[in-house]
């Protein structure tokens, strides 16, 4: 059974908490444009894995979801991430917009967080 736009976002969330890069880096569209307020897009896969493998941020934490819309080919995702961003331990909120390609495949991510940078 395929799955669904909403399954494959709560995949998402699953596997980055659990370092599962592998996985994450299936859910994306070759060309994935991430955007995030205050940094620099990132606007391929090789691009995305080199984001996470070598320069996100955050660390061992885990994201709590609130809410998710599913419309279309948007998926909507409102929730929490807690874990350490270098030597600092946060906690914020976040609100992230994936859009999926004919293929099933996420093509462009918005993240909206309520910290000035992540």
């Amino acid at each position: 059974m395929l799955q669904t736009n909403e399954d494959a976002v709560r995949m998402y969330y699953t596997a980055i908490d659990a370092e599962e890069y592998d996985t994450v880096f299936d859910l994306f569209d070759e060309n994935i444009l991430y955007e995030r307020p205050g940094q620099e897009n990132i606007r391929n896969i090789d691009a995305l894995k080199e984001f996470y493998i070598n320069q996100r941020p955050l660390s061992d934490g885990s994201h709590e979801i609130q809410s998710v819309i599913n419309e279309g080919e948007t998926v909507a995702v409102r929730g929490t991430f807690s874990g350490m961003q270098g030597d600092t331990e946060v906690s914020f909120g976040f609100a992230d917009f994936f859009v999926f390609s004919e293929t099933g495949h996420i093509k462009r991510r918005y993240t909206y967080t309520d910290r000035d940078t992540v």
